[in-house]
């Protein structure tokens, strides 16, 4: 009974993955084709004249559709286009706000010049003795720095992510010097979040410090190592005055 559930165990976690990534391939793929063969003109569409659907075949045209587009914004009547349609969309009072902060995001993100994330750091949080994981955004200047900056120890953006899902968490400015920056990638610090912690990152190579499993069982810290609980009120009033 040991080898068969170590065998299942094994071939669960082979399947696992590769099951979950070909369900989600699979769904984006479904998702991007309903939106868009439903615009295909009859003609053009290969569903019409073969007896099965075609998988995929919206999800190209829309790939191909975006690389057009761009590829026309990059001309002097396509940069005339889209000025029109951001001014129409800057005079509209619900959409200005909304599109602006898109925009800005999505350039931010895909830009081959990005710098908003360049290191995972780690910051004592929520108090002293407890650290957590962070992506150490840039350093420009903003008004925050211009208000709260130490002499020599300027401030930083950080964005603590949230486990387990790290698109969400709090952005936070914190000195330069309570940062401890880290050797691993954003790719290595994403999985230990999503993770929580299962998934840990190997080292990087040549680095003087190895990581060793922490030995002995995690307990309760012996009376007086730690903040103690607050007494209760009986308890307290049993104790002898010192």
């Amino acid at each position: 009974m040991t080898r068969l559930r170590n065998y299942f165990l094994t071939g669960f976690i082979v399947c696992a993955p590769l099951v979950l990534t070909i369900y989600i391939v699979w769904s984006f793929i479904g998702w991007a084709d309903s939106w868009v063969k439903p615009y295909i003109p009859a003609s053009y569409n290969p569903d019409t004249y073969l007896s099965i659907r075609v998988p995929g075949f919206g999800l190209i045209v829309a790939l191909v559709m975006i690389t057009l587009i761009g590829f026309l914004t990059a001309n002097f009547i396509g940069r005339a286009i889209v000025g029109f349609g951001e001014r129409l969309l800057n005079r509209t009072p619900l959409v200005r706000g909304l599109y602006k902060t898109l925009k800005q995001l999505f350039e931010t993100a895909l830009s081959n010049k990005s710098d908003m994330f360049r290191t995972v750091g780690m910051v004592e949080y929520p108090r002293k003795g407890v650290w957590s994981i962070v992506f150490v955004g840039n350093e420009k200047r903003t008004e925050i720095n211009d208000k709260l900056d130490k002499e020599g120890d300027p401030l930083i953006a950080v964005f603590m992510p949230c486990t387990p899902n790290p698109t969400t968490g709090f952005l936070m400015y914190v000195h330069r010097s309570e940062v401890v920056l880290l050797d691993m990638s954003i790719e290595d610090g994403a999985k230990l979040i999503v993770s929580a912690g299962l998934v840990v990152p190997e080292p990087a190579p040549g680095a003087a410090a190895k990581s060793k499993a922490i030995e002995g069982p995690i307990g309760n810290p012996p009376a007086g190592a730690l903040p103690q609980p607050a007494l209760s009120k009986r308890t307290a009033s049993s104790l002898p005055n010192t």
